[in-house]
């Protein structure tokens, strides 16, 4: 099976020739990227973009981007990112919220918001037609991401804060980034013309024992927004995954009453997240994606720990179908190279359940 044909038959819950394999959401941070590509370049004389083909499914396409010249660092919301050192590596850290400090609708006004039109989206068909010649894969374009979006914006305690403080102003904030992604993602699909398959869509929700904010504030502040963006999505017929880290079990059944197609990340070391749980409740209504963990598995396992890690997710999740099989997140570094190349090559061996 071509990679497309492999994600449409599991969402579809229907036979496959193998478990399909993505990195939604994820990569390999260095210096762990590096130790790959030497373990790979001297065992099998790859490197990592072409020994990760082998493998892969799930490709991103998107427009190209033809809007006002941006600083070094800033994305198109205005929010400006910078390296910070953790020593052998870095991360790229927010430090400057161009919003901190708006508190009316007024303030809003006065932001220099996105434009979809600030895209061209007349090369999506030249993208997706050289993309498909690769293998065939299925293709994600992204990233449609709500809550995220608007405390990038204005600073994440703060807008926790005002979640229950000032609910209006939040709400007038989420809505008009919802708007956005609304029209962007329907320019993109309409341009496409059915050649993109799925959409991420994401808003981190979840922390290492249970939701960031209570269900209650999720359900009237941030979910109606995800039901009119997926909405907009399926009048193309692409499917909408959905990326939370952390425990969102308490949430799954709103997430999946909202319109999500596929749940993604899977981090099954933090508090209630179960896969048997999370397969038995809700596996006859949407997919999953992701769960080998970055956390603990990866960085710290054994390879024996790795494959059984990958085969106990295709046998619980994958059973009957609906599962693509990745790693929770970014690989971190000090993964070791084995590990990486465990997960692959066990989920390539573990065919369909």
């Amino acid at each position: 099976m071509s990679g497309r044909e492999r994600v449409r038959a599991a969402l579809a819950h229907e036979p496959t020739d193998r478990v399909p394999i993505a990195m939604i959401c994820s990569g390999i941070n260095e210096p762990a990227r590096g130790r790959l590509e030497a373990y790979l370049r001297r065992e099998l004389g790859m490197d990592v973009d072409a020994w990760l083909a082998r493998y892969i499914d799930v490709r991103e396409v998107g427009p190209r981007y033809v809007g006002p010249a941006l600083a070094e660092g800033e994305d198109i919301w205005g929010v400006h990112r910078g390296w910070t050192s953790w020593g052998p590596g870095s991360y790229f850290e927010i430090d400057h919220y161009p919003l901190a400090a708006a508190r009316t609708g007024e303030d809003l006004d006065r932001h220099r918001w996105p434009s979809v039109d600030w895209f061209d989206y007349s090369v999506l068909p030249a993208r997706i037609a050289a993309a498909r010649s690769e293998g065939d894969p299925a293709l994600i374009v992204t990233n449609g991401n709500i809550f995220e979006s608007a405390w990038y914006m204005c600073g994440f305690e703060r807008t926790l804060g005002d979640l229950l403080e000032e609910p209006g102003f939040v709400r007038d904030l989420l809505g008009r980034v919802t708007d956005y992604y609304v029209s962007f993602f329907r320019r993109v699909l309409a341009a496409a013309n059915g050649g993109v398959d799925l959409v991420f869509t994401a808003d981190d929700i979840g922390g290492q024992h249970g939701l960031l904010m209570s269900l209650a504030t999720w359900e009237e502040l941030i979910k109606p927004c995800h039901r009119r963006l997926n909405a907009a999505i399926h009048e193309f017929g692409a499917r909408v995954v959905y990326h939370s880290d952390g425990d969102v079990m308490d949430a799954v059944g709103g997430l999946v009453d909202m319109g999500i197609d596929v749940l993604q990340a899977l981090q099954f070391s933090a508090g209630k997240m179960d896969p048997a749980e999370l397969k038995r409740r809700w596996g006859n209504r949407i997919g999953f994606e992701g769960g080998v963990s970055v956390q603990t598995t990866l960085p710290f396992g054994s390879v024996d720990d790795v494959r059984n890690e990958v085969r106990m997710l295709v046998s619980v999740l994958g059973r009957g179908g609906g599962y693509i099989l990745g790693p929770s997140h970014v690989i971190q570094a000090g993964t070791p190279p084995e590990n990486v190349v465990a997960m692959f090559e066990t989920a390539a061996e573990a065919g369909s359940v």
